[in-house]
């Protein structure tokens, strides 16, 4: 990781942190979502610098709840674009965008900020944003269940095998829920299948 990649995750960090982020929860979804991240690349070809984008995001989706559960992602995003991350203008939209978007609504053009990025820009922060929407769902009650994932890309399906020592059906149907916006990105159908070990 660079000095200037340190200096923002330091930012990132301490925003999450005056923010009373809920350090367990976030950290397990975070995790997630670079393992899917590195799973799915094979389909979103992005590279390193978006894995970072997608590790700030992830790490400030939940800060918005400091105000409440309702529109916290909304919030979140706001409290982001308040604060200085060190990151460039582009990306700095694009981390906000990142955590607002985990969930309710889809990406749009006419959104405040998302209108304001280039296409490419967009892509990115839809591709980061769907698998941190899967992420999130992955921890549904925030008891850090899954411990791992693996990613089984055919064509038109991907079966996501989560590793987990406990029944974590709230998880697979809060994943599976929250996994529209991939479905449409990459325009297939996912499963998720538990496995033990």
């Amino acid at each position: 990781m660079s000095e200037q990649q340190n200096k923002i995750l330091k930012a990132v960090n301490d925003l999450a942190r005056a923010c009373n982020y809920e350090a367990g929860h976030t950290h397990q979804v975070t995790k997630l979502a670079l393992i899917l991240f590195d799973e799915l690349k094979p389909l979103h070809k992005l590279g390193a610098d978006d894995r970072f984008l997608l590790n700030c995001g992830a790490m400030l989706h939940d800060i918005g709840w400091m105000q409440g559960p309702k529109g916290h992602h909304k919030t979140a995003r706001n409290f982001i674009m308040d604060t200085d991350l060190h990151l460039e203008p582009a990306e700095h939209k694009m981390v906000a965008l990142i955590a607002r978007y985990h969930r309710k609504a889809l990406p749009k053009d006419t959104h405040k900020y998302f209108c304001e990025l280039s296409e490419t820009d967009r892509e990115r922060v839809s591709i980061l944003a769907c698998i941190l929407r899967i992420a999130d769902g992955l921890d549904r009650t925030h008891t850090d269940t899954v411990k791992n994932i693996k990613a089984e890309i055919s064509d038109k399906k991907i079966i996501f095998f989560c590793q987990s020592a406990a029944s974590c059906a709230s998880e697979i149907y809060s994943a599976n829920k929250k996994s529209d916006l991939f479905c449409k990105i990459f325009d297939t159908v996912v499963s998720f299948e538990v496995i033990s070990k």
